[in-house]
């Protein structure tokens, strides 16, 4: 047991404080860090491997197994010790970081890297046992803070292996990886609480029962459809920025791509902000305003091909997107307690799809058209998300959504 504990218990699960929270949001940051370590290195990595056309797939295969993740591991979450799973899969990742450092051809690196993907779920095992850990009127501000610590992590990630890429080499920045998530596993460890499961079911009912989550809940398929889409805008800047930033135009090399992830602060701030509104009037207004803000950063991408523009693009973007994010878990952890990893292996599965097929089709478009290819796919996708908000009204107040079962 924690000694973060507060005693406090709603519906036989144990309670924990601010502290408790943050140092999962560090956790969840520390895991989530391992898909995008990659995306600033793609460019040092081709240097040393070459196999220019297989190393793009890295981002790809990377979301493809956090999806895999999500979908096969996080609904283990409903019918098993969320503490035994969080601390395993934190320390199975320390291993996977080392057998990607240790990879002698692209090949090799493309499975480790599925594999760090399909690890590095264990970030969406916590953020819903954070839901779980806080009073029921605190839960959309639990939602941000530990949301905010994941952002983090992917900020971090992208400076934190850009700079060492550039500086030590691409494998030096994986061997990093391994101490820290053994790290994390350890505070882990030490802090969360013993808990029952919420439901008594076996791994195939729990995966039938996925199915029926989906047919029952319209919240959660607009939810899911929506973010998919969203982050597929998200992850299609990403893939391609290292690339357009060696362009002769730029010139730019891996460590100055892992310094655009610092603008990122600007998510990570507005996700609490995110939580505490939905806290007090609902999530729809916030989600409307991240999917504007998500097209008019697409626009300045494509208008404004220079290193301010890029930089006010990366701004909008994230703030855009972790706000929808945000607001459409508020949603979904809403619809039925006992089920919130299922929800969430629903929700993120769907999200991180959007986001390998984002990151596929980014990698055709640059081949084919350029950064204004790039830029026409980040744009109709966003038109795609304004279309699906208006098709399923996700404007109004949620009518088919419940707060407690």
């Amino acid at each position: 047991m924690s000694a973060n504990h507060t005693g406090q218990e709603h519906d036989g699960v144990p309670k924990i404080g601010q502290f408790g929270l943050l140092v999962m949001a560090a956790a969840a940051g520390v895991a989530v860090a391992n898909i995008y370590y990659n995306q600033p290195m793609l460019g040092v990595i081709e240097a040393e491997l070459g196999a220019p056309g297989l190393i793009g797939l890295i981002p790809t295969a990377t979301q493809l197994g956090y999806a895999l993740g999500l979908l096969l591991v996080l609904p283990l979450g409903d019918i098993l010790s969320r503490r035994r799973l969080i601390i395993g899969q934190l320390a199975g990742l320390g291993l996977l970081s080392a057998l990607a450092g240790l990879a002698p051809n692209g090949w090799t690196l493309l499975a480790a890297s599925f594999l760090l993907g399909l690890g590095a779920s264990v970030a969406q095992q916590i953020v819903p046992f954070a839901t779980l850990l806080v009073q029921p009127h605190k839960r959309g501000r639990a939602l941000g803070t530990v949301m905010a610590g994941l952002l983090t992590g992917i900020l971090l990630s992208r400076v934190l292996s850009g700079f060492v890429s550039a500086h030590f080499g691409w494998r030096e920045m994986f061997w990093l990886a391994v101490p820290l998530c053994l790290g994390g596993a350890a505070v882990m460890y030490g802090v969360l609480p013993q808990h029952a499961p919420s439901a008594v079911m076996r791994y195939g009912a729990v995966m039938r029962s996925l199915v029926d989550l989906w047919r029952r809940e319209p919240a959660l398929r607009r939810a899911t459809i929506l973010q998919a889409v969203l982050f597929g805008t998200f992850t299609a800047f990403w893939t391609i920025l290292a690339f357009h930033l060696q362009e002769p135009r730029f010139g730019l090399g891996a460590d100055i791509a892992g310094l655009f992830g610092i603008l990122g602060v600007a998510g990570v701030l507005a996700a609490p902000l995110v939580g505490w509104i939905g806290d007090r009037r609902g999530p729809e207004p916030a989600i409307w305003l991240g999917i504007g803000l998500t097209l008019a950063a697409w626009l300045v991408f494509g208008l404004w091909n220079a290193i301010l523009g890029l930089a006010l693009g990366v701004i909008l973007l994230d703030i855009g997107i972790q706000g929808v994010l945000v607001s459409n878990q508020h949603i979904i952890y809403a619809l039925d307690h006992s089920a919130r990893s299922r929800l969430n292996t629903i929700f993120m599965t769907g999200m991180f799809l959007g986001g390998a097929g984002g990151s596929a089709a980014a990698s055709l478009a640059w081949g084919a058209y350029g950064w204004f290819g790039v830029c026409l796919l980040g744009g109709g996708l966003s038109l795609l998300a304004v279309a699906i908000c208006f098709a399923n009204h996700l404007g109004r107040p949620v009518a088919d959504g419940r707060e407690e079962h």
